[in-house]
């Protein structure tokens, strides 16, 4: 069944089409989060270990309630690695295991990036089609990756 909100449909293919690009980023980033986390060595390890372990769990809130919100919108919301392979720009890189430094710029890029989708998606549905609901929904979603950067 196709929601019926006051939105047309073009619109709302274009906001699921920003919601499941936000999907495929959040994935690749909580799966990059978990690999650093696991990585983590020397001297200040268990305080790294301890703050990657809360960052991934906040990413896991962050994903599910994108992933919902989008199933609200559309009856199947993307949900493989060879969708997601198609929309993400987060680069996970394979077999590189990088300096705790280089972690923490490449987490913090990536946040930047997330910051950027989500902006992206306010700006979309404030000036385009004015739903309020999504405006909000994705100032949320971008203030809480701004106190996570």
């Amino acid at each position: 069944m196709k929601p019926s909100i006051g939105i047309p449909e073009n619109k709302i293919n274009f906001v699921i089409d920003l919601l499941s690009e936000a999907s495929a980023n959040e994935v690749t980033l909580y799966t990059k989060t978990r690999k650093f986390h696991w990585s983590v060595s020397g001297r200040t390890s268990m305080e790294r270990h301890k703050l990657l372990d809360n960052h991934y769990k906040q990413l896991q809130e962050s994903m599910n309630t994108v992933v919902e919100c989008t199933g609200n919108l559309l009856p199947k919301v993307i949900n493989t690695m060879e969708e997601f392979g198609k929309l993400f720009t987060i680069i996970e890189h394979s077999r590189k295991y990088p300096s705790s430094n280089k972690m923490k710029k490449e987490l913090l890029t990536d946040h930047e990036t997330m910051i950027v989708v989500f902006r992206k998606s306010v700006d979309y549905c404030t000036k385009k089609h004015k739903n309020e609901g999504k405006v909000d929904f994705h100032i949320g979603l971008m203030k809480q990756y701004e106190t996570l950067s």
